[in-house]
């Protein structure tokens, strides 16, 4: 994935290029103090994202994208967090980075632009698994594959995780695995399935997902952080 970076604050530009460096699939194509230069490289050249800080000295970073024809992904990066709100309004900013932010809220940025860049992607298949019904105590119930927060084995039985329930029945995970979109499920354990996009944090051998902490198996971890691009 290719970026530039856009702030004119010489540490936070030294923070952002560290933090891609220990990424092996994020190529840094330019740093820019001012949105001007920015702008003039952007006339020629194509990035997919753009880590953008709001306060510039010759335009708001706000500003700045209303003037791109067909904007990149954009992360934003300022040490006010009131603008969020306003930022959040435009639909190809896909996260918001207060400072000073970690290396792991850092990833989860990334996380939210490469899901965002790949959607083109990946909509034929997942328009085709995008809804099941499970048949759980004489009930079927609807489930939104793109709501799955994780899946958990125990034995026989399969417990399925969203935001708004649980629901448990005689299945196996290599069922789900085969039918699961890979661009958005990723084994990390023989006994768990996450979806990529509620992952908050990896800490050791555990993985938070939309707060829930799970454990990762050795044999996955490696697997685990290439897919999501974790050098």
């Amino acid at each position: 994935m290719t970026c530039i970076i856009i702030e004119d604050e010489i540490p936070a530009q030294n923070i952002l290029k560290n933090f891609l460096g220990k990424l092996p699939n994020m190529e840094l194509k330019g740093v820019f103090q001012a949105a001007i230069e920015a702008h003039s490289f952007l006339k020629n050249e194509t990035v997919d994202l753009v880590f953008l800080d709001i306060n510039l000295p010759d335009i708001s970073g706000i500003d700045f994208i209303k003037t791109i024809k067909n904007p990149p992904a954009i992360i934003m990066t300022t040490a006010y967090p009131d603008y969020a709100a306003e930022s959040f309004a435009l639909e190809t900013i896909v996260d918001y980075l207060v400072k000073p932010f970690s290396f792991d809220r850092f990833i989860k940025a990334i996380n939210k632009a490469e899901n965002f860049i790949q959607k083109p992607e990946i909509t034929s298949e997942e328009n085709t698994t995008e809804i099941l019904f499970l048949n759980v105590d004489k009930t079927h119930h609807k489930i939104i594959i793109n709501d799955i927060l994780y899946i958990e084995s125990d034995r026989n039985y399969i417990t399925v995780v969203t935001k708004t329930q649980k629901l448990s029945y005689i299945d196996s995970l290599k069922n789900w695995v085969e039918k699961l979109p890979e661009s958005s499920f990723i084994q990390i354990h023989k006994s768990y399935v996450i979806n990529r996009r509620f992952v908050d944090k990896i800490a050791g051998n555990e993985i938070y997902v939309s707060g829930n902490r799970l454990p990762v198996g050795r044999t996955y971890k490696q697997e685990l952080l290439s897919k999501l691009k974790i050098g």
